[in-house]
């Protein structure tokens, strides 16, 4: 006989009571506490002072300003980019319909051809009632076949230019979609600095970003707030481009000559550009860029400037700060991320950054980095 077998049995779990409980419980919740302070730890922001705030936002606007400078570069291709295109379109449709013009007449003439031919030319000769005036007639027809050869070799010349044209449109637009993503990318990392400064900056007190917008953004206060009218009888420009100002609107020294009636121009719109916004890409007349400030400021005196901080640099004859002269381009940082327009003693009227409109301030807040004298 065999042995019954022994069924299994699960284990009995067994409580905890007494002081085991106790002690399970303690440790329990101590993990737990440890666990949620590592989470803790791991996620929080660290606690920062005003000025470390202030430091960090003026990195991020800095940042800020290096990415709109490319986005500007970048924008300036892409539109030579579009004007390219469309000029290679418009060339096309142009050939393109002299072609099928020719083609329409090349076809009527075949088709002529091909009812005069079908009789052989000698009948014709025979059956003519006028037999010299069917070979003057031959003779002319000879020529207009010549013509017709010649307009077939013209229209072979054009087939082959045409597709020249649609290929190169094809790498514009090509070149076009890539610049088109490049844009994006740079614009989304603008909006993302900016973004990160706006929230840093959430962390002051009222007075504390009070005292920040008083700042440029660089770390060091602005010069005293102006706000120039054109019509202001204190701005006296003259034919030959001597630019004075008084009052709060002077730069610290009082006025400045300007070397020439042009930069006198530039450095009078700049004066009236003051107090308006800074708004990242922006060339004017409401808002403005860096750049597109200095730019706008010479573009009202006859004088066509690139679009980007360091494409404005090379144009025009670099002068040593020792030697700076109102109108002149003054540059900042070692990446050229930052142009102001010079106006003398020390001043240059720039846009700063988002959330600082158009002002004076001084040179040497900034890492000097050149000047240039735009011709």
């Amino acid at each position: 006989m065999y042995a019954p077998v022994a069924r299994h049995r699960k284990p009995k779990q067994r409580t905890l009571t007494g002081s085991t409980a106790r002690t399970a419980a303690t440790l329990a919740l101590a993990s737990a506490a440890s666990a949620t302070a590592f989470d803790s730890t791991g996620h929080a922001e660290p606690a920062l002072t005003p000025a470390q705030v202030k430091a960090k936002v003026d990195r991020l606007y800095h940042d800020a300003e290096v990415a709109t400078e490319k986005y500007n570069g970048v924008r300036e291709k892409a539109d030579s980019s579009r004007r390219s295109l469309d000029r290679l379109r418009d060339e096309a449709a142009r050939r393109t319909e002299r072609l099928n013009a020719s083609r329409d007449a090349l076809g009527s003439l075949a088709t002529a051809q091909y009812r005069a031919g079908a009789i052989d030319p000698s009948v014709q000769v025979a059956l003519t009632s006028d037999p010299d005036r069917y070979l003057e007639r031959a003779a002319i027809a000879e020529r207009a076949g010549d013509r017709q050869a010649a307009a077939v070799a013209g229209m072979r010349q054009q087939l082959g230019r045409i597709a020249q044209l649609r290929a190169e449109a094809d790498e514009r637009l090509e070149e076009l979609s890539s610049q088109q993503k490049d844009l994006r990318t740079h614009k989304a990392e603008i909006q993302n600095k900016i973004g990160a400064a706006e929230k840093l900056l959430s962390r002051l007190t009222a007075e504390q970003r009070a005292r920040y917008a008083r700042q440029d953004g660089h770390g060091a206060p602005a010069a005293a707030p102006a706000r120039a009218d054109r019509n202001d009888q204190n701005d006296q420009t003259d034919q030959t481009g001597r630019t004075g100002r008084t009052g709060r609107n002077a730069p610290r020294g009082g006025p400045v000559q300007a070397p020439g009636s042009r930069a006198g121009q530039a450095v009078s719109f700049a004066y009236g550009a003051l107090g308006k916004p800074y708004v990242w890409g922006a060339t004017g007349p409401s808002a403005f860029d860096c750049s597109g400030l200095t730019q706008a400021a010479w573009r009202s005196a006859g004088v066509s400037l690139p679009r980007t901080t360091y494409t404005q640099i090379n144009a025009g004859q670099r002068v040593p700060r020792s030697q700076l002269a109102p109108g002149d381009l003054v540059f900042f940082y070692s990446g050229l991320s930052h142009v102001g327009l010079y106006i003398g003693n020390g001043q240059m009227i720039h846009a700063p950054r988002p959330g600082t409109p158009v002002r004076v301030a001084p040179i040497d807040q900034m890492p000097f980095a050149g000047a240039t004298r735009p011709a």
